[in-house]
C-alpha cells in the first residue's frame, strides 16, 4: 500500500505522508472543505530508490559536493535529478497512482511535493520543494517522479546542509489533489502578520488562481476581521490589471481583467465573514494561528493548504 486518501491520513501522519498530506488529511477528516486527493506516501519514494540502487548513487553524488561553490552543488543537482527522471516507477506503484488517480474524476490535478523530515515548528520546506499544478493523466507520472527528485534542488541540497540534516533520514511523499478552478483565490493569517493582533486576521483575495498572489504578481485586496465578533474593521481594495487562468489544454496564462472589474471589491461582505468562520474553525482545530491558501469556485470555499505561522 503506498498511496493513502485524505480521509486516511490525521496530522500524525507527517512521517509518512509529509506536511501538507498530513495537514490536508486532518482538514478533511474535520469536515473542512478541502478539495478530495491522495498521497502517495513516503514508502513509495523509499522503495523507488531501494529498487533501482539509486539510493547509492546519490549517497555517492552528495558527498562529494563542495558547499563553499554554488557550482558544485548545482551540479550535484543535475546529476541526481537526472539519475531519478531516467529510472522506470515500479509498475505495482505506477498501478497504484493511476487507479486511485481515476477515482477522483479529475481532467486535472495539482501534484505537490510534501518532504517527511519537515518538522513543522523548526524546518519550514515550505518554499523549497515544488509544485506542478494542471496535471492530467499524461503527465502524471512524470510529475510524481519530478516531486521526489526536487528533495535534491539545489536549494533543498544547500537547505539540508545548512539545518545539519545531512544524516538525517529525509524522504518525500506527494500530493495529489483536485485542481480548483478557483475563480477568486487567496491567504488568509488567522493572527495579524504585521502588528501580531490575536484578536485580528487578515484574508487577502485576488481573482483568478492563487499563484497571482504567492509568486507577488498582483497585489490582493485585504481585509481584517475581528475575530471576537467576526465584524470586518477594514476593506482596502487593490486594482488588479492581469489574473491568472487555466488553459482549456492544461498549463495556465496570464489575460486582462475586465476594465469594470479591475477597481471592484474582490470578495463582498458576506463572503469575507463566511470565509473568516472557516479559517477561524482552522485555527481553532489546530490550536495555533494558520496561514492559509484558499480558493473560490461555483459560490464555494476551498482550503488547499494551512500551516502554522512560522514567523510569529
Amino acid at each position: 500500500m503506498f498511496i493513502k486518501i485524505f480521509k486516511q491520513l490525521t496530522y500524525k501522519d507527517v512521517g509518512i505522508a509529509g506536511g501538507k498530506g498530513a495537514s490536508l488529511g486532518e482538514m478533511t477528516l474535520a469536515k473542512l472543505p478541502v478539495p478530495p486527493g491522495f498521497v502517495v506516501l513516503a514508502a513509495a519514494f523509499d522503495r523507488f530508490l531501494i529498487e533501482t540502487d539509486l539510493g547509492v548513487e546519490i549517497a555517492s553524488v552528495l558527498k562529494k559536493v563542495n558547499y563553499k561553490d554554488i557550482n558544485s552543488v548545482d551540479k550535484a543537482s543535475n546529476i541526481i535529478r537526472d539519475l531519478i527522471h531516467d529510472q522506470a516507477m515500479p509498475a505495482d506503484i505506477k498501478k497504484e497512482i493511476l487507479a486511485e488517480f481515476k477515482k477522483l474524476k479529475a481532467k486535472f490535478v495539482a501534484v505537490r511535493s510534501s518532504a517527511t523530515a519537515e518538522d513543522s515548528s523548526t524546518a519550514s520546506w515550505a518554499g523549497e520543494l515544488e509544485t506542478y499544478l494542471d496535471t492530467t493523466e499524461k503527465n502524471l507520472l512524470d510529475n510524481v517522479k519530478k516531486c521526489w527528485s526536487s528533495l535534491f534542488t539545489p536549494r533543498a541540497i544547500f537547505y539540508r546542509q545548512e539545518k545539519k540534516m545531512l544524516k538525517t533520514k529525509v524522504s518525500v511523499a506527494v500530493v495529489i489533489q483536485i485542481m480548483v478552478e478557483s475563480e477568486i483565490s487567496g491567504i488568509a493569517f488567522t493572527v495579524h502578520p504585521v502588528t501580531r493582533d490575536k484578536n485580528q486576521m487578515i484574508i487577502e483575495a485576488g481573482l483568478g488562481l492563487g499563484e497571482a498572489i504567492v509568486s507577488g504578481q498582483i497585489t490582493p485586496d485585504a481585509y481584517v476581521i475581528d475575530k471576537r465578533d467576526m465584524s470586518i474593521m477594514d476593506i482596502n481594495i487593490a486594482k488588479q490589471e492581469i489574473m491568472i487562468i487555466r488553459k482549456a489544454g492544461g498549463g495556465v496564462k496570464n489575460v486582462i481583467v475586465q476594465k469594470a472589474k479591475q477597481e471592484k471589491q474582490k470578495l463582498n461582505g458576506k463572503q469575507i465573514i463566511e470565509l473568516a468562520k472557516i479559517c477561524f474553525s482552522i485555527e481553532k482545530h489546530y490550536k495555533k494561528p494558520q496561514d492559509i491558501e484558499w480558493a473560490y469556485a461555483k459560490e464555494k470555499f476551498y482550503i488547499t493548504q494551512s500551516r502554522p505561522i512560522t514567523t510569529l
